[in-house]
């Protein structure tokens, strides 16, 4: 097994950025052995972390950037997101589900992130989140 994989980029919000990013992680993931349903799990919340971050995170930010480190090993996948605003409440986010919500398209991509990775912690003020995917032994 290879030794863990690590990486770091400042992501300043063009596509191309985030769409390197993510492969580097897919390819760091497939040295590791990880299933095809373990690389779409990630990339699908990759993409919602990094892209809510630069939208939504620093939409007040001139010049905004989004600090993405991240690495792997056999186990699991860290990943570590960091914007420069102001930060928000999680819990204060409206549950998607909820039928009076079903139209609101806010919410949706903490879900899928909640859903597809082992644990998703936003850290105060609510700019800085870490997840973890963890392998299974069909992943």
């Amino acid at each position: 097994m290879p030794a863990r994989i690590e990486g770091h980029a400042i992501l300043r919000g063009p596509r191309a950025e985030i769409d390197a990013s993510q492969t580097a992680v897919e390819q760091a993931m497939a040295q590791h052995g990880y299933g095809r349903e373990a690389l779409f799990a990630v990339r699908l919340a990759l993409e919602e972390a990094l892209v809510n971050a630069i939208r939504h995170g620093n939409r007040h930010v001139p010049d905004g950037q989004v600090d993405f480190r991240w690495s792997v090993d056999g186990d699991e996948a860290r990943f570590d997101v960091r914007d420069q605003g102001e930060g928000f409440d999680p819990d204060a986010v409206p549950d998607p589900t909820d039928d009076d919500n079903l139209e609101i398209p806010s919410g949706r991509g903490i879900m899928l992130m909640k859903a597809y990775m082992s644990e998703v912690e936003y850290r105060d003020p609510g700019n800085h989140l870490a997840m973890v995917y963890r392998k299974t032994k069909n992943a």
